[in-house]
């Protein structure tokens, strides 16, 4: 596999925002990304992918294009999940880089502008962390945050890496990341952990930003906790087992690989 050389300039961003019963933030999380990325002169489209929506999420995303022309509303269709609605989305972008976002205005839409620029600066990933200096959280809840800090440094030690914040959504690749991450088969929110992880054992390159998360005003959650242990453990396995025992096979070999922070 090759990549994009160092320092070479993306020409567009997509932004692939899962969207599931979030009728009420949908439009301002669009509306608030749009802005900001139109205000710092980025080059961007918006694919919003309804993950089977019964509230009225699927309707507002269609109005919002009538004002935001590079809004790009998708549908996923059953069976669903976040997994294959953002796997939808990375199929309809046209961009040759992606952030994956959420929809329920808990990420910050000015650290989307930090993705970009780092990505230009030549890695082929920008992983966010809500914990390390200058990132934060607001509003986490507690049993929330000690399973999140339990898993993050299970996946540290299982695959020796210095990544604290593995299990979030929000981070950033260039296009021929998603590329050569193929084939993507989590189906759920484990699909944070594959792509991620997929990334760091084929040899792309990466580096962390630290970013904020505020928890949602609207809405109810879509993860359920309980359900999605085993499914996390799985991909997790599953990657662990390509990083010992394919024999690189997978791996790219044209760059150097790792962390490149300085």
């Amino acid at each position: 596999m090759t990549g994009a050389s160092p320092g070479k300039k993306l020409e567009l961003l997509s932004v692939v925002m899962p969207a599931r019963d979030e009728g009420g933030c949908v439009a301002s999380t669009v509306e608030h990304l749009h802005t900001e990325l139109r205000m710092r002169s980025v080059p961007h489209e918006i694919v919003v992918v309804d993950d089977g929506s019964t509230d009225s999420t699927w309707e507002i995303v269609q109005n919002l294009q009538r004002s935001i022309p590079n809004l790009v509303p998708t549908q996923n269709p059953a069976p669903h999940g976040f997994g294959r609605a953002v796997v939808r989305g990375l199929a309809a972008m046209k961009g040759d880089a992606v952030v994956i976002m959420m929809a329920d205005e808990s990420d910050d839409c000015r650290d989307v502008v930090r993705y970009w620029e780092k990505l230009n600066e030549g890695y082929d990933c920008v992983f966010g962390s809500r914990f390390i200096k200058g990132g934060g959280v607001i509003d986490y809840p507690r049993i929330k945050f000690f399973l999140n800090r339990l898993a993050n440094y299970f996946l540290k030690i299982l695959f020796r890496i210095k990544l604290n914040d593995t299990t979030n959504a929000f981070k950033a690749y260039r296009k021929e990341v998603i590329d050569g991450c193929q084939p993507l088969i989590a189906p759920h929110f484990n699909l944070t952990v594959e792509i991620p992880l997929k990334a760091i054992v084929r040899g792309f390159t990466w580096t962390t930003i630290p970013i904020t998360w505020r928890n949602r005003r609207t809405g109810t959650a879509k993860l359920k906790i309980k359900e999605m242990g085993s499914r996390y453990l799985f991909i997790c396995l599953y990657v662990w087992l390509e990083k010992y025992f394919s024999a690189g096979d997978y791996r790219r070999s044209d760059r150097p690989t790792g962390d490149r922070r300085k």
